[in-house]
């Protein structure tokens, strides 16, 4: 016998609901109209609904993602792919509805549609009218920069950070303008995390930020002095670095009185070997700080302390750790130490 669920009692399909998980939610909600509507409903009562929401834009597919804050491990809910595709791996047979085709892959529902980019925007929208969310951050290759002023335009909440990865296919597509757009536009509210390739011309004279995490992955050797000076994030990490021990001494006077005053964690990888003999001489050291987090073992802190010590003028210190291949400074500021280790 057929369980009446839409003539049920609203608080009890509350409590029913709570129980599914955020991609169970979206499947349900292609039962019916009525279905959809109930389950939008409840997502809008609900005051705690900490989930974040992502859309993912690659030349081969779009879709949303949803992940807790506390980790940002996305779990995808729904995608959209070119009708081409359609019956590739799916475990069902299509249903075809307002002009595309439905069915599963891997438990997660998939959209076909004709045209990929009105397929993620419709995915977008459909979510995020499910749960009363807006999208949290954007994760696109060179194919998707489009849907950086799509989303900000869309919604009044600014994105919240965005990640540009690599795609082999389309290396000598749009040159270096994907990311020479991405840093001008300044689109996203806390981190940037670049791991596409560029020319090895490319340069970037602007600032970037505030933010909490800037992370280039690869191809950092566009990353100057003036650019490290101007970047204004909490924590950096830029890897292939080109970074010369002169400038290093140069970011290191610039911190001293005052420069990159939030910067509590810098990490650089360089390209090729540096030579760093004689470098601490001009470091003007001083003594450890005393520094005690009852989070980390004894054992953890010694390691994180492991290093040189230098002060800021207003008298907050940092320690420094160098090799032939890298440099971190670590600062050490109550306030925003335990946000980044």
């Amino acid at each position: 016998m057929p369980f009446p669920i839409l003539r049920t009692p609203f608080v009890f399909l509350s409590e029913v609901i709570s129980l599914l998980e955020p991609k169970e939610i979206v499947t349900v909600s292609f039962c019916s109209k009525k279905v959809r509507c109930l389950l939008k409903r409840h997502n809008q009562r609900r005051e705690l609904l900490v989930w974040n929401l992502y859309m993912i834009y690659y030349d081969c597919c779009g879709r949303v993602d949803i992940a807790h804050p506390r980790d940002r491990k996305r779990k995808p809910l729904l995608s959209a792919e070119h009708i081409s595709e359609a019956g590739h791996g799916s475990e069902h047979k299509l249903i075809q509805m307002n002009g595309y085709k439905r069915g599963f892959c891997s438990n997660l529902p998939v959209l076909y549609f004709e045209d990929r980019v009105m397929g993620s925007v419709m995915i977008v929208e459909y979510v995020t009218d499910l749960f009363n969310r807006d999208i949290h951050g954007l994760v696109i290759d060179r194919s998707g920069i489009w849907a950086i002023d799509w989303i900000n335009n869309r919604q009044k909440k600014m994105l919240n950070g965005f990640e540009l990865v690599e795609n082999p296919l389309l290396l000598n597509w749009y040159g270096d303008e994907p990311l020479r757009y991405i840093l001008r536009n300044k689109g996203a509210a806390d981190y940037y995390k670049l791991r596409d390739n560029v020319s090895d011309n490319f340069r970037f004279d602007g600032k970037l930020g505030p933010g909490e995490e800037l992370s280039i992955d690869s191809n950092g050797h566009w990353v100057t002095l003036d650019n490290l000076m101007n970047f204004d994030f909490i924590r950096i990490e830029v890897k292939e670095s080109r970074i010369s021990v002169s400038d290093l001494h140069s970011f290191l006077k610039h911190w001293r009185s005052g420069g990159s005053h939030r910067l509590a964690y810098l990490s650089l990888r360089f390209e090729t070997d540096r030579n760093f003999e004689h470098f601490e001489e001009e470091l003007e050291l001083v003594e450890k700080p005393n520094v005690v987090d009852d989070r980390f073992s004894e054992e953890r802190m010694v390691r994180f302390l492991d290093g040189y010590t230098i002060q800021r003028n207003d008298g907050v210190k940092a320690t420094i750790r160098f090799g032939i291949r890298h440099f971190i400074l670590i600062v050490w500021q109550e306030t925003v130490f335990q946000r980044v280790l």
